[in-house]
């Protein structure tokens, strides 16, 4: 998910009061983000260049990072977050976003030609007027930006965002797309003109935007924008122009983006102006423009309207397991900038006005979500379902790792996945090429076959871990995958039981008892070779492990696991320096 740093002081001035980073940090979980690291300004350069970090004086600024919801795209800066957690503690009132009262008349115009449909064929744009900034929310007006085209715009493809200093510029505009040749400017923080083939050339070197040229550089037009005096506002999606740059004392922002994906550009829009309209001389008010395509239609963006959805509340109270009245339900929808009251009569339902600040709401679980996170999900009564019902397998599964537990052991996991070395030749095995199946076009050498035992995971386990106190004793309930023919698929899985000691000796007598005591508490009686009313072990000849020091279990006439001590050319191929025994056992054929 993002993660949004800002700025501890700053945040806590907007929020109206300071908290302790532990306040601060059940406000963030109550709220449905997290706090995910705190350090300071000089800390964030330092690793970035990386720079042996100092420490931190007195003097240097805390900045909180705050990981966000990924489709949360009002929360990307620190506007966004504080007017979010400002509603949800009750302190503001839901902000009412409006368009400026003007004729289109009136309007600033931009014209869409024929042209742009070959490349990026969607523009929106809008105006912030009378907009007062200042260094820090200059400078969060330029990382929103950022945020955007890393999340929503994917890496500039899908949106790209041009903010110009208006009062430079006249409109109406034009967006065009043109061959390279023909465009001429002089881009942001440079001197020099470009054509924009040359500027393909000259940022190949740019460690910030070569990563952007691959959108356009082999098409036969790009797109561009310009105003009445063809002076280039941008050249989309690479770089804006230096004439129309924005800076501390800009009072009015145009702000356009264009785009592949017109739903896409929209949100970014509403986003944008949205967040910072706040610093405008009217408050939340932004200045329409008409965009005019190449065949005469005409549209009139940002378009700032709510939308509404109507919700029945058992729907939410049943998804929560809450019992809520509506007036409780509306409030808490409230406290998450969501207008709502009930709607009509009959059966009770919510209607819910969605702002264009919440573009993720787009489903009756969104809003049951919504009112989860503003109820408390720490206040809702666990319980268990009357229709959940573990499967008989895992309850086994479960039972014997508690009996395991008990006699010592610490459980491991490992993964399902590993090399044909290891679950072959590592452990004196042939591969008779019927019981492992193979990964097709594996990605790794470590990851080529689906285990058909637990041993090689295990092995592993402790030769990676050999320096540790000794005696190491431990154990998996896990699956294999075995080739079967009988099965639609061509294979089943088995669950096992795994379990290993390793010490100064064997532990050869402590494997074998372990053994008796999982029969014992299975109900099944140890028998004499041959009887079927229990178990009995009988010698086996496993190359993993060393001859006349092993054995098979049989229980009702079957062969059901093994045990005995570890092969020393075994421990040698998973670099094991101490003796091991090890026992598997198919928990499966006890049900």
């Amino acid at each position: 998910m993002p993660t949004v740093s800002v700025g501890r002081d700053r945040l806590f001035t907007a929020l109206g009061r300071s908290y302790t980073q532990e306040e601060f940090e059940d406000l963030c979980f109550s709220f449905g983000i997290e706090l995910d690291d705190v350090t300071t300004e000089k800390a964030i350069i330092s690793k970035e260049k990386h720079f042996e970090e100092e420490k931190p004086s007195a003097d240097d600024e805390i900045i909180y990072k705050i990981e966000v919801p990924a489709n949360r795209y009002d929360l990307l800066c620190l506007e966004g977050l504080a007017q979010a957690l400002l509603v949800f503690n009750g302190k503001e009132k839901i902000p009412k976003y409006t368009v400026a009262n003007i004729s289109k008349a009136s309007m600033l115009k931009m014209h869409v030609k024929k042209e742009t449909s070959l490349i990026r064929p969607f523009l929106v744009c809008a105006v912030l007027r009378g907009i007062t900034f200042d260094e820090a929310s200059y400078n969060s007006f330029i990382d929103l930006q950022d945020k955007l085209h890393q999340n929503i715009c994917r890496k500039r493809t899908l949106v790209a965002i041009g903010t110009h200093d208006l009062d430079t510029l006249q409109g109406p505009f034009t967006y065009e797309a043109l061959p390279p040749p023909e465009i001429n400017f002089v881009p942001l923080k440079q001197v020099k003109n470009f054509r924009a083939d040359e500027l393909m050339e000259f940022y190949k070197s740019d460690l910030k935007l070569k990563k952007f040229l691959h959108i356009i550089e082999n098409s036969s037009v790009y797109p561009v924008i310009y105003d009445r005096n063809r002076t280039v506002l941008s050249l989309p999606p690479i770089i804006n122009g230096a004439h129309s740059a924005i800076t501390l004392k800009t009072k009015n922002v145009f702000i356009e983006c264009t785009a592949t994906d017109l739903t896409k550009a929209k949100i970014v829009l509403n986003t944008m102006v949205t967040t910072f309209s706040t610093y405008c001389k009217r408050k939340f008010e932004v200045e329409p423009v008409e965009v005019i395509s190449f065949d005469g239609k005409s549209s009139v963006y940002p378009d700032l309207s709510e939308y509404n959805m109507e919700v029945p509340l058992s729907y939410i109270t049943g998804s929560i397991g809450v019992p809520l009245e509506v007036d409780e339900v509306t409030s808490l929808l409230k406290r998450m900038q969501l207008h709502a009251e009930k709607a009509g009569s009959g059966e009770a339902k919510i209607s819910v006005s969605v702002p264009p600040t919440r573009s993720d709401i787009l489903h009756p679980c969104d809003v049951m979500e919504d009112v989860a996170i503003a109820y408390g999900y720490n206040n809702i009564p666990k319980r268990t379902l009357s229709s959940l019902k573990p499967l008989p397998l895992n309850q086994l599964s479960d039972l014997i790792r508690y009996e395991i537990a008990m006699n010592g052991f610490t459980e491991v996991l490992t993964w399902i996945l590993c090399s044909k070395k290891e679950n072959f030749e590592m452990l004196n095995r042939k591969d008779d090429k019927s019981t492992a199946v193979i990964i097709g076009n594996p990605r790794s050498s470590d990851f080529e076959v689906v285990r058909t035992s637990l041993m090689p995971g295990m092995l592993k386990t402790v030769g990676h871990n050999k320096d540790h106190p000794k005696p190491i004793k431990i154990y998996e309930v896990g699956d294999v995958v075995l080739l079967d023919e009988k099965k639609d698929v061509g294979a089943s899985n088995r669950r096992l039981l795994g379990a290993l000691y390793c010490g100064a000796n064997s532990g050869f007598e402590l494997i074998h008892s372990l053994v008796d005591r999982i029969m014992e508490v299975m109900g099944t009686p140890f028998v004499p070779v041959g009887d079927k009313s229990g178990y009995f072990i009988e010698l086996s000849n496993e190359p993993e492990f060393l001859s006349g020091r092993q054995a098979k279990i049989i229980y009702k006439g079957g062969r059901i696991g093994i045990f005995g001590i570890v092969h020393p050319e075994v421990l040698n191929n998973f670099d094991i320096p101490d003796p091991c025994s090890f026992l598997e056992l198919d928990i499966e054929s006890f049900l």
